[in-house]
């Protein structure tokens, strides 16, 4: 029988849940949201839920999730993802994290999440696909992943405008059609009768006018699923995001979609946006926005920023960098500083499932880092596999990847055309 001074071992497991549970109690903002929808295809599709907790049963652990589904060439791609796509994520997240942790893993779980859901849907559908902008907020840390040309864009307190997502439209992504044509697909216009040329650049075969998006079976693999993830942080005096389909964006500027709905509350904002894309370009193709104000507890509506300053640029091109000494120096910082905490838009698996020391070891090391199915020692691929990085020597460097997420990584980077490219014709809106 143990005595009163022997001492016990504790597994690390319950240490950690005992951290999790006395962490410090986190101030949360309130989140106010509205949406509009005016519908011409009926391909459109969102997802809200603002009671999402990290710990099951803690109500201290609670984040939200907004999610915008543009679907092209029928819904079934903008359904399944609407559906199946926050599940993905969370489940690429390990279990018993601190909140700082879960925040740091959370664009590695996203870029899985993303993969794992187009690589389930290749046998649902062959010819639906769709954009997806999707926002999680935890506290006043906002992260947005996007494929596709639906955007996201937050107002700071102050009136300063930052861009949170990318445009994958082959018309304005020279990048991205340089990856394409490198990876073996086609950049260019529509041909017609007498050798003409019209309308957008599109990726052939399959005519799609964005270089990424969820489903698209038809076309090619280098149409990727791998999001454009940025992660900031606001100030306490929270901001306004805007979430919008492109039938918004293609009719308004990020400017005069603001100040449209300026002072309004949330669902009536919506509304508004709705109403002068509407009013400028009519009903050109479906066309939704979503409304999140993020707001200090005591202050349940928006207010008017200050005016902007004659001459004063839109967008603010930098974000504050993280400083890793900022803990142990604080400085003063302005009330309305965005702090950026992560970028990153590579549309290479080796790139966007690494992970430095030492958020490399929450991870299991013979998990697959797409679809989580458990592998044996030497059963997996390591995702680094004929990667000419040089800092990965050997062959047991992980992540690791199963044969079927190997085989989606070998084809994404045209080492294996594993899409049929039946479809020479289809165009995407």
């Amino acid at each position: 029988m143990a005595t009163r001074h022997e001492h016990h071992m504790v597994p690390l497991s319950v240490l950690l849940k005992r951290e999790v549970s006395t962490e410090r109690t986190i101030e949360k903002p309130d989140l106010l949201h509205g949406q509009a929808s005016q519908s011409k295809k009926g391909e459109d599709f969102t997802l809200f839920k603002t009671e999402c907790q990290r710990i099951p049963g803690d109500g201290n652990s609670t984040f939200s999730v907004f999610g915008l589904f543009d679907g092209h060439n029928g819904s079934t791609a903008a359904i399944y993802t609407k559906e199946n796509l926050l599940n993905n994520i969370v489940g690429a997240i390990p279990a018993d994290l601190s909140r700082d942790e879960w925040l740091a893993a959370l664009p590695r779980a996203l870029v899985a999440g993303f993969v794992k859901t187009d690589k389930d849907l290749q046998d649902k559908a062959r010819t639906s696909g769709t954009t997806v902008t999707f926002v999680i907020i935890d506290g006043y840390v906002v992260t947005v992943a996007s494929v596709g040309d639906s955007r996201c864009i937050l107002e700071s307190s102050e009136g300063t405008i930052y861009s949170l997502s990318a445009d994958h439209r082959l018309e304005c992504n020279e990048e991205e059609r340089d990856r394409i044509t490198a990876s073996g697909g086609e950049v260019g216009r529509l041909n017609i009768v007498g050798g003409a040329q019209i309308g957008p650049l599109r990726c052939w075969p399959g005519g799609l006018c964005l270089s990424r998006s969820i489903g698209d079976m038809d076309v090619g693999e280098f149409i990727v699923p791998v999001p454009y993830v940025k992660q900031v942080k606001l100030s306490s005096a929270g901001g306004r995001l805007i979430i919008s389909s492109d039938g918004v964006w293609d009719a308004l500027s990020s400017e005069t979609v603001l100040n449209c709905c300026r002072g309004m509350p949330a669902d009536a904002a919506a509304e508004q946006i709705v109403k002068e894309a509407l009013h400028s370009k009519g009903l050109r193709d479906d066309t939704t926005c979503i409304v999140v104000d993020i707001l200090p507890i005591e202050k349940l509506t928006p207010s008017l920023p200050p005016p902007r300053k004659h001459g004063k640029g839109v967008f603010k091109a930098m974000f504050k960098k993280k400083s890793s000494s900022s803990s142990s120096h604080p400085e003063y910082t302005p009330p309305d500083l965005v702090e950026e905490m992560f970028e990153e838009g590579s549309a290479m698996l080796a790139e966007r499932l690494d992970t430095e020391y030492p958020l490399c070891n929450m991870f299991k090391l013979f998990v697959c880092a797409v679809c989580q199915v458990d592998m044996k020692p030497k059963e997996g691929t390591s995702v680094h596999s004929g990667s000419s990085n040089l800092r990965k020597l050997h062959s047991w460097d992980g992540p690791f990847l199963c044969s079927s997420c190997q085989a989606k990584k070998e084809a994404m980077e045209g080492k294996n055309q594993s899409r049929d490219d039946r479809s020479n014709s289809r165009g995407s809106d």
